[in-house]
C-alpha cells in the first residue's frame, strides 16, 4: 500500500521552467495511492500540457476561473473543498507575491484563498529572485500565515547561473508530504476538550466584567487538534471567529456556565487545554435592570470564581492537564507557580501588554513549562505555534501514560 491513501492532494502548477518537474510529482503521488487533481495557470501550460497531467492522474485538470461549464458549481470552492492539502510546486516569485497580497486573479489563486487546509509552496525561480528583499519578505509573511515552505534547493539553475531558488526533486517534495501526513495524526483516537475565549460576568443587563481575550489562541489548539486526528470539544466563550471545522462547540458566557460545560465532560476526554482567560472575579448581585448614571459611583461587591483548571486536575482520574497563563511580568516564575499550585501537567505562558503578540493579535511567543523540563517559541502565527503545541502535548501525554499511576 502506498504512503497516502485515500489522501486529496490538490496539485497547483505555476508558470516556470520546472514545471516539468510537477508531471514526475503528479505520477509519484499517484503511485503513493493518492487522489490527485491538477489545477494549472495560463503561463504554466506554455511549459506542459494539461493533457499530461490528466494522463498522469486520471482527473480532468481544471484552468480556468470562469469557465462556462464548470461556474454553476464554483470550481474554486469545489476545489478548496475536496482537497486534503494544496501543493504549489512549481510556485514562481510572481504567485508567491499574489499570495502575499491576496491577489486572486485566477483559478488557482483563489481557490488558495477559499481553502481552510494546510497549504505548502515548493519556490522555483533564479537565485536573484530568491535573495531579492520583495521575495524575502513575502516568504517572511507566507511563513508568518502558517504556510509550509518546501525549499528552495541549491543547484545548477535553468538560466546557467547556481544558488538557491531550484525547486525541490518531486522525490524530496514527496517525502516531505509523508512527514507532514504522518504529524497529522499525533492524536489519533485521542478526546481534546479544549476552552477558549473570554468570559462575561454580567453587572446589569448592559453591562459586564470582561477580558481583552479574542479566543485566536484557544481556536486555533482546537482546530490542530482535530487535525492531528483527535475528537475535540470546544467550550468557547463569546467571541467573534467561525467555528472550527469538525469540532464541537458548546458556548458559554459566564464563567459559571464554563465551569458546568467542563466539568459535565471533562471525565470523557483524555486531554484538557484551557485557554480560555476565565473571569477571576464575578459579581456577587447583578441588578436586573440597567443601572441609572448618577453622581454616585456604585460599590460592586465581587467574589471569586470557581477554579476550572485546578478542579480538572483535580479530579481522581484527571484527563492531561495543560494550562495558560498570560503574564505582564516575571513571566517563567508566575508561571512555574502556576503549575505547580494547581498540580497541571504542562502550562503554556505568553507575555502581554508589549508591541507584538498577545491579545488580538494572530501571532504570539509562548514558553512552555512541565516538571523537569520547558521549551520557548518565538514570534510566530498563532496557527503555527498551536500545530507545534499540539505535537508537543501529544508527545507529553504519550510519556505521561507510562507514568505507574496511571
Amino acid at each position: 500500500m502506498g504512503s497516502f491513501p485515500n489522501k486529496k492532494i490538490l496539485l497547483g502548477v505555476t508558470g516556470g521552467i520546472a514545471a516539468y518537474k510537477a508531471a514526475e510529482l503528479a505520477r509519484l503521488l499517484v503511485s503513493e495511492q493518492a487522489s490527485v487533481r491538477v489545477v494549472m495557470t495560463g503561463s504554466a501550460q506554455s511549459f506542459v500540457g494539461p493533457l499530461t497531467f490528466q494522463a498522469l492522474t486520471g482527473n480532468p485538470v481544471a484552468t480556468e476561473l470562469l469557465d462556462a461549464d464548470e461556474e454553476a458549481s464554483m470550481e474554486h470552492i469545489r476545489l478548496a473543498r475536496w482537497a486534503d492539502c494544496i501543493v504549489i510546486a512549481p510556485a514562481t516569485a510572481g504567485f508567491i507575491a499574489k499570495m502575499r497580497i491576496g491577489l486572486a486573479d485566477d483559478l488557482l489563486s483563489t481557490l488558495c484563498l477559499a481553502a481552510d487546509v494546510p497549504l505548502l509552496v515548493a519556490p522555483a525561480m533564479n537565485r536573484a529572485m530568491w535573495s531579492s528583499p520583495a521575495t524575502v519578505e513575502n516568504i517572511r509573511v507566507l511563513r508568518e500565515r502558517g504556510i509550509v515552505l518546501l525549499g528552495p534547493g541549491k543547484g545548477f539553475q535553468a538560466c546557467g547561473e547556481q544558488g538557491y531558488g531550484r525547486m525541490l526533486e518531486p522525490g524530496e517534495i514527496v517525502g516531505k508530504l509523508d512527514a507532514l501526513f504522518s504529524r497529522d495524526h499525533v492524536m489519533a483516537g485521542l478526546s481534546v476538550l479544549v476552552t477558549a475565549g473570554p468570559t462575561r460576568e454580567p453587572i446589569d443587563p448592559v453591562r459586564y466584567i470582561t477580558n481583552r481575550s479574542s479566543g485566536k489562541m484557544g481556536y486555533e489548539v482546537a482546530r490542530a487538534a482535530a487535525r492531528g486526528g483527535a475528537s475535540v470539544t470546544l467550550v468557547s466563550g463569546p467571541v467573534c471567529l467561525p467555528k472550527p471545522d469538525g469540532v464541537v462547540v458548546v458556548e458559554i458566557e459566564t464563567a459559571d456556565e464554563m465551569y458546568r460545560a467542563v466539568m459535565d465532560r471533562v471525565q470523557g476526554h483524555d486531554i484538557y487545554i484551557g485557554a480560555a482567560a476565565v473571569a477571576d472575579y464575578s459579581v456577587v448581585e447583578t441588578s436586573e435592570r440597567k443601572m441609572k448614571k448618577s453622581d454616585v459611583a456604585p460599590q460592586l461587591l465581587l467574589t471569586l470564581t470557581r477554579d476550572i483548571l485546578a478542579n480538572v486536575a483535580g479530579l481522581e482520574q484527571s484527563p492531561f492537564t495543560v494550562g495558560f497563563a498570560a503574564e505582564t511580568d516575571d513571566l517563567e516564575a508566575n508561571a512555574k507557580q502556576k503549575l505547580a499550585a494547581k498540580k497541571l501537567d504542562m502550562i503554556v505562558a505568553n507575555q502581554v501588554g508589549g508591541e507584538e503578540g498577545g491579545f488580538e493579535s494572530d501571532n504570539n511567543a509562548l514558553s512552555i513549562f512541565w516538571q523537569g523540563g520547558n521549551i520557548e517559541w518565538g514570534m510566530a502565527s498563532k496557527k503555527i505555534l498551536a500545530g507545534k503545541l499540539i505535537a508537543l502535548v501529544a508527545e507529553r501525554y504519550s510519556q505521561w501514560m507510562t507514568l505507574p499511576n496511571k
